[in-house]
């Protein structure tokens, strides 16, 4: 996911991917037909660059899904690197592309797109999707999901590692405070009481990351109480208003006030520990690590849509495709199929299956593996039905320096270092000064 400070942790994920660990595989029929190469065509090698978001033994996920690839495409050989955190691989290829040396295809955060675009190093992928069925292709996509890839009226990056923020609570923590485990709190009141009488006995009723992420966090309470807090351009942002001071003050005051949960800043990867050590009743934290809480808790536990103000509302997260610029075309052309391939239906489902992150297609959903996977397992499913709530993650140009105007602002006010309203115009200043280049 998130900001260039972000240092993701390892959260030790099962995988037990399709393609590297011998699980089911599409047919050759719905892999290939779309995605092979004609054996007399040129060899091209890709260069693929790929993070880790919420750990496990991923890279040999990827590495053995990018060899299933060149066994259906003996002239395409894909090269994966694996590049470290999500900032870190926006550093290396920042790197590349500055040295005229980028990767030919990498997954990196969907909000790197005006960054990307800024630097000149990204191809529109229209023409490819065109040759799909354009429209019909892309409607397969959930529009949340694209909204991230999508400005100006071109598509210039495909879903693949997607998430929402989501709510899980431990139902016998629940129980045992009286409260109804079938029943997770539905409005922003709720999980206040909730938090407090959970708030026991050496226990957090609540925890919510901050590092890294702060900025994220923090839209979901934007979202909730009004609006997204960026423009689709990527040129404006609205960080200081009524609404988004409320939700920050709401934020601080579960910790300051109603003491429901720990204050100051909290550990992005402390988080999920706590949990699964029952150390904390409910956490927010990415639908990406649900998978690795499935496996690792050892109380019945639930997950469901964030509590609402106004309406209920989680940002996006995670990573998308991106084709660059200064490549030969036949190179382009070979990373498509490589994207196709990686975000097929079935593959997608095993990948959600696999890891928790959403399938990016809806058509996914429609497998017959992910259908009765689903029936097993209905927390799967949560994160994609609150999909119709969901928004851009926040993305604009200069996005760094945006990120960290937010995300230091909102710590400050955490921290008690500043009001929720002094915080959000700070950086609301912060933030314009940043975007002015880009508003002349």
């Amino acid at each position: 996911m998130r900001s260039v400070t972000a240092k993701m942790v390892s959260l030790g994920l099962c995988i037990s991917m399709l393609a590297g660990c011998g699980a089911k595989t599409e047919s050759p029929a719905a892999s290939s037909a779309s995605n092979k190469v004609e054996t007399k065509d040129e060899k091209v090698e890709l260069t693929f660059y790929f993070p880790i978001a919420v750990g496990g033994p991923l890279t040999a996920t990827i590495e053995g899904m990018a060899q299933e690839f060149t066994k259906q495409n003996p002239n395409i050989t894909v090269k994966p690197v694996y590049t470290g955190s999500y900032a870190d691989t926006a550093v290396k290829t920042q790197a590349g592309v500055q040295g005229k040396n980028p990767p030919d295809v990498a997954v990196m955060q969907s909000t790197e797109l005006f960054s990307l675009l800024d630097m000149n190093a990204i191809v529109p992928l229209d023409e490819f999707i065109a040759k799909e069925g354009g429209d019909k292709y892309l409607s397969d996509f959930y529009p949340a999901f694209l909204a991230n890839s999508q400005t100006g009226g071109k598509t210039y990056s495909i879903p693949f590692q997607r998430s929402t923020i989501v709510l899980y609570y431990n139902k016998d923590l629940f129980k045992a405070a009286g409260l109804d485990p079938n029943k997770p709190p539905q409005t922003w009141d709720e999980m206040k009481d909730y938090a407090k009488k959970l708030t026991k006995d050496g226990k957090w009723g609540l925890e919510i990351p901050v590092t890294g992420f702060a900025y994220w966090m923090f839209q979901t309470f934007a979202l909730q109480n009004g609006k997204n807090i960026m423009t689709e351009d990527g040129k404006k942002v609205m960080f200081n208003t009524p609404e988004n001071v409320e939700g920050l003050q709401y934020w601080v005051d579960l910790a300051k006030k109603e003491k429901a949960m720990p204050e100051g800043v909290t550990e992005w990867g402390t988080v999920p520990s706590d949990f699964l050590e029952g150390k904390t009743a409910m956490m927010y934290h990415t639908t990406g690590n649900l998978s690795n809480v499935k496996k690792n808790a050892k109380f019945d536990f639930g997950v469901s849509f964030l509590p609402k103000q106004k309406s209920f509302g989680s940002p996006t997260g995670g990573g998308n495709f991106y084709i660059f610029k200064d490549i030969d075309k036949k190179k382009q052309e070979a990373a498509w199929k490589f994207v196709k391939f990686m975000t097929e239906s079935e593959r997608a489902a095993q990948w959600s299956i696999d890891t928790g992150y959403v399938a990016v297609r809806k058509s996914a959903y429609e497998t017959e593996r992910m259908k009765k996977y689903a029936a097993e397992f209905p927390a799967a499913v949560v994160a994609r039905d609150q999909l119709q709530y969901a928004a851009a993650e926040l993305s604009t140009h200069n996005n760094g320096k945006v990120m960290k105007a937010l995300s230091d602002q909102v710590q400050a006010a955490l921290t008690g270092a500043m009001t929720p309203a002094d915080a959000l115009k700070k950086a609301q200043e912060e933030a314009d000064k940043a975007l002015a280049p880009f508003n002349k």
